[in-house]
């Protein structure tokens, strides 16, 4: 039985990813931060299940910002593959908490990765990167040569993790592989992020609890795809004979406004009539369009997008109706 690690496990990518593993007979690690709430909310009806619990599924306290707790992590779990999937991942509040962002996301990789190096282990390494790379972009569509010109605190710290992966792999012959995966969403999206934002704006003001939704950028484009599609593409990549990095999107773009237009449309709603522009929610600095050329994930790892740009708006939509009647 393969023994996965994975960090992050809490977010919407880890839960995916744990479920993924879980399926696929592995046994499953995960690093959970302490907090004072309870915060393993999309993981809890995997980690609870009576098939997983104690006996493949196991969750240690842990942080990227603490190597001593990585150290003990790796020591005891000894796993075959390592996913970093941890983060501060908001792009918006990492001009807010810039310190903190670079701490957790640049050096955080480095901790684990180094980590890794000290207790003598070889486990494939999988690293969470960003289209975020590519900011103000060079080109139109963004393939793995393509330049990068990051655009936030968030951009710069994952250019470090993304370089000092590659580093590992050439230095000490790491099994390590890039994932530079383009937006992808689902209805365990935190609901800060703008598609989720929009889709329970949408639920509640359908059923009557909220009047407008205020929003920032209408006219910025992204490659929206569905995350669970992406969390396979993670798994692809480390079973692949030779590390890589990869660029992972569906190759469309939309802007925010088109994502308003379909989820408002699904519940037969005009978003002119509810949704306000405030300056808070736009960036210091904002990137205007990303779309992927996934080419070589196509043909390498034989992946490609099951979901659509409407299906996914339809699923996020009713998934949060049906979350808003229940609250």
């Amino acid at each position: 039985m393969k023994k996965a690690l994975v960090t992050g496990i809490t977010g919407q990518d880890g839960s995916y990813l744990a479920e993924f593993l879980l399926k696929k007979g592995y046994e499953v690690h995960g690093i959970v931060r302490r907090a004072s709430s309870f915060n393993r909310g999309r993981i809890d009806h995997t980690y609870l299940h009576p098939d997983y619990y104690e006996s493949r599924y196991k969750l240690f306290y842990g942080d990227l910002n603490d190597a001593s707790s990585l150290n003990t992590i790796l020591r005891v779990s000894q796993p075959d593959e390592i996913y970093n999937l941890g983060a501060q991942s908001h792009v918006r509040v990492s001009f807010d908490v810039p310190e903190y962002t670079g701490e957790v996301v640049a050096l955080g990789t480095l901790r684990l990765l180094e980590a890794i190096r000290e207790a003598n282990i070889n486990p494939k390494f999988y690293q969470a990167s960003s289209s975020e790379l590519f900011g103000q972009v060079a080109e139109i569509p963004q393939k793995e040569t393509t330049p990068f010109y990051p655009r936030s605190p968030y951009a710069c710290a994952k250019a470090y993790a993304y370089y000092i992966t590659r580093n590992y792999r050439e230095s000490y012959n790491f099994f390590a592989c890039n994932g530079i995966l383009f937006n992808h969403e689902s209805p365990r999206r935190g609901e800060t992020f703008v598609t989720k934002k929009i889709t329970m704006g949408v639920a509640r003001i359908k059923l009557g609890l909220q009047e407008k939704l205020f929003m920032g950028n209408l006219e910025a484009k992204r490659d929206w795809g569905y995350a669970p599609d992406y969390v396979e593409a993670m798994w692809l990549m480390l079973q692949q004979e030779e590390p890589d990095d990869y660029v992972i999107a569906t190759g469309e773009t939309h802007s925010v406004k088109e994502f308003l237009e379909e989820t408002f449309g699904y519940v037969d709603l005009d978003w002119h009539d509810y949704v306000e522009i405030d300056p808070i929610y736009f960036r210091p600095t904002e990137v205007d369009i990303l779309v992927g050329d996934a080419t070589k994930a196509r043909k390498k790892l034989g992946w490609q997008p099951k979901v659509t740009f409407k299906e996914l708006a339809r699923i996020m939509v009713e998934a949060d109706l049906e979350l808003v009647k229940k609250q």
